[in-house]
């Protein structure tokens, strides 16, 4: 699983032209995975949400990350590797405005017959 988070580009005053060209890179990113066969399924996430902690869970509202970076949302991608998810992780669009990809592996838990 990628995780993404930076900077939502609504906060970066981009004009319709640098927002477009932002998005076809995104696309031109999963192009490249989904003609690897790497590509499984992803989505952005909105800013607002919801956080539940604590032994009686209290309701906070967010968005959550700390100064301007948001989790912007996710892919599922298949790999062979944790290392080769790494490589793949590679042509993330957004490292350029200080983005980042954080790599995990999901464990397949095996549900009770």
């Amino acid at each position: 699983m990628f995780i993404f988070r930076g900077p939502a580009y609504e906060d970066l005053n981009l004009t319709p032209e640098e927002s477009q060209a932002s998005m076809q890179k995104w696309y031109d990113w999963i192009g490249e995975l989904s003609a690897k066969g790497r590509y499984m399924g992803g989505d952005p996430l909105l800013k607002q949400g919801k956080m539940l902690q604590g032994n009686k869970p209290v309701v906070t509202d967010g968005p959550f990350a700390e100064g301007k970076e948001l989790l912007g949302g996710y892919f599922i991608i298949k790999a062979e590797s944790l290392e080769e998810a790494a490589q793949l992780a590679m042509g993330f669009p957004d490292f350029k405005i200080s983005g980042s990809v954080e790599v995990r592996e999901i464990m397949k838990i095996p549900m009770p017959s």
